[in-house]
């Protein structure tokens, strides 16, 4: 079975919304890495409307100037994108095709595929939060900035259901961003400050 891997921008108050407005002073090598590592090593890339669109726009355009990013904007052009939108899709980005049918059995049907590559979702904040609601989501990867935006749209909104998560994993990159890896996890179990205060330093044993 495939896993799903999502991956986000996320500063250290919650906020994705317009990463580009507060994300690339904090971009590096150790960075590009880790993009890489999810997005560009990925067999088939999973996207939101929004985010598809935003890609085709500027990515096929990168890879024919050749500059810098042309390596990249060429692996995004060969990799498999699965679009979820009610809308037909244009047809200029090669290697692109909407997903089909309800959100949850088709992206089952997607892991349920053969191959040991993963499934990488970049940006599609709508999407994201739906995988995690139906429990479809196996690694929710957050590239941590070391900034407060103050505003716009958070990955967990106030009001929404709780997400019980493991850590996989945190590599700290440079330029203070962290790199956390997040899996499901069950509920916790019920506790009170009776439960914690054991655990307080110079508490007895």
């Amino acid at each position: 079975m495939k896993k799903i891997i999502a991956q986000l921008f996320i500063s250290l108050d919650g906020v994705i919304h317009n990463p580009h407005e507060w994300h690339f002073p904090y971009f590096s090598d150790a960075m590009g890495q880790a993009v890489d590592g999810v997005i560009g090593q990925a067999d088939t890339l999973l996207l939101g409307r929004a985010t598809y669109d935003g890609f085709a726009e500027a990515w096929p355009g990168r890879e024919t100037e050749g500059g810098e990013d042309a390596y990249f904007a060429k692996k995004l052009g060969d990799t498999r994108k699965v679009v979820v939108s009610h809308r037909p899709l244009d047809g200029a980005w090669r290697n692109s095709e909407r997903l089909e049918g309800d959100l949850v059995d088709a992206v089952t049907a997607l892991k349920n595929e053969p191959g040991d590559g993963h499934v990488a979702v970049s940006g599609s904040v709508s999407l994201v939060r739906q995988l995690l609601a139906a429990g479809l989501l196996d690694d929710l990867n957050l590239l941590v900035h070391p900034i407060a935006v103050g505003k716009g749209d958070r990955l967990f909104r106030d009001g929404s259901d709780t997400v019980p998560l493991t850590l996989l994993s945190s590599t700290p990159l440079d330029l203070g961003v962290l790199d956390l890896h997040y899996g499901p996890a069950a509920p916790a179990e019920d506790a009170s400050y009776e439960d914690a205060k054991q655990h307080l330093a110079g508490a007895e044993s």
